[in-house]
């Protein structure tokens, strides 16, 4: 039902206090829903589970079940994505999620096979990004955002975001969505555009749904209840992958 027993359905969920400080109280309604982690294991046992999480093959969801693979290489092409087995290929050609991707003899930049499928009985997928992470040669931090593959027959701009919204179709009043927007599945092979042999970085796949109601709406829907004042009744649900991490030769 959530995060803790203050969380168990009932018509004063949206109002019970979360945390109280000097400084205020904070409310459930403030809070997002449950998440999930998942693993990519050998086997459906404790210890192929341990051994996936150890090799960090894992993603999470803020609370759909939704699918998602990553795989990070230096020749993938578009018939491997398109393969009625791309995993394979993605063990055979590269490293997983939470993998270490090496520096190649003569390869300019890694590419990515990045696919995912929205959960069977939720809402569409809005789109596929890419957060890179590297590390400059005075030793700053960046962090860059690639929307790597979108629904609808939107465009990818030049640097590498898509401009355009999905859409939003959510009935706040009946608690509810309809899936005319988005895509039961995306995928794609992503190469970095911007890929720096000498810096360390990191990289990972997210997920987003199209917009839905967020868990209080529904509360508000079932008990008859009121939405508090000023509180945020949609959301794009979604799912993040461990990184890749790529590390320059010594």
């Amino acid at each position: 039902m959530g995060k803790h027993t203050g969380y168990e359905a009932s018509p004063e969920r949206l109002t019970h206090p979360f945390q109280k400080t000097d400084v205020g109280v904070r409310y459930s309604w403030q809070m997002v829903a449950s998440g999930l982690q998942a693993v990519f294991a050998t086997e459906n046992t404790r210890e192929g589970i341990y051994d996936a999480m150890q090799r960090k093959e894992t993603y999470a969801t803020t609370g759909p079940r939704i699918m998602v693979r990553l795989f990070g290489g230096w020749d993938f092409t578009a018939e491997d994505m398109n393969s009625r087995q791309p995993a394979f290929r993605g063990y055979e050609k590269g490293v997983p999620m939470g993998g270490d991707l090496m520096q190649a003899k003569g390869k300019k930049a890694p590419n990515f096979m990045v696919y995912a499928l929205r959960d069977p009985i939720g809402a569409n997928l809005d789109r596929i990004q890419i957060i890179k992470g590297w590390t400059d040669n005075k030793g700053n931090t960046h962090e860059k955002v690639y929307d790597v593959a979108v629904s609808d027959g939107r465009k990818i701009d030049s640097d590498g975001r898509a401009r355009t919204p999905v859409g939003n179709t959510v009935d706040i009043k009946n608690a509810n969505w309809t899936n005319t927007i988005g895509a039961s599945e995306l995928a794609t092979v992503w190469t970095d555009p911007d890929f720096d042999s000498e810096q360390r970085a990191f990289y990972y796949a997210r997920v987003l749904e199209i917009p839905t109601p967020r868990w209080i709406v529904y509360d508000a829907h079932r008990y008859g209840v009121e939405i508090p004042e000023g509180a945020t009744t949609v959301g794009q649900e979604r799912a993040y992958t461990s990184p890749i991490w790529y590390t320059p030769k010594s």
